[in-house]
């Protein structure tokens, strides 16, 4: 009988995988009605952070804090969010994840839309990702998908770089 199971299990498995298979393949071969058409933001942004206090009886690792932005530039927005961060015993070793809901204009597109960061400083080597989460835009920035880079300059001004794609207006 475990045999049967196993037979029958890997029969199934097998196609599920070539529906799979088969859906992604469709996919991928539709003709796009509209193609998104690259582009890309800049301009400086100012940041608050606001440390938020472990509940208590809670651990203070990671650490929570508020994010409050005023993106300026060809994105002019707002944006709240919250990051859970944790440093570690070697010096310039730490990690932080973060969500943030922009709300604005992105080269006169109106909407809204969620951006996804992921950092690491490894022995002061920084690493960092900031994404569009998938589906996210609204508005006229429905469709929307992207990175961001940020950079800080000497004296702490921040800047953003926002390279996205957006379905052509039709």
């Amino acid at each position: 009988m475990t045999a049967h199971r196993s037979t029958a299990g890997t029969a199934l498995l097998a196609g599920l995988c070539l529906f799979l298979g088969t859906v992604c393949a469709a996919q991928q071969e539709a003709p796009i009605a509209n193609p998104p058409s690259t582009r890309q933001a800049a301009g400086p942004f100012d940041v608050q952070l606001a440390p938020q206090a472990p509940a208590a009886g809670e651990s203070a690792v990671p650490g929570r804090m508020l994010l409050d932005k005023q993106f300026h530039g060809d994105l002019e927005a707002t944006s709240k969010g919250q990051m859970l961060a944790a440093t570690t015993s070697v010096q310039g070793s730490a990690g932080y994840v973060a969500m943030e809901q922009v709300t604005g204009s992105l080269h006169g597109r109106t909407g809204t839309f969620v951006l996804q960061h992921s950092g690491t400083m490894t022995r002061g080597t920084p690493s960092l990702t900031i994404t569009v989460v998938p589906d996210s835009g609204t508005g006229q920035l429905e469709g929307l998908a992207g990175t961001m880079r940020i950079d800080i300059a000497p004296g702490g001004k921040h800047s953003y770089t926002f390279e996205y794609t957006l379905p052509a207006t039709p």
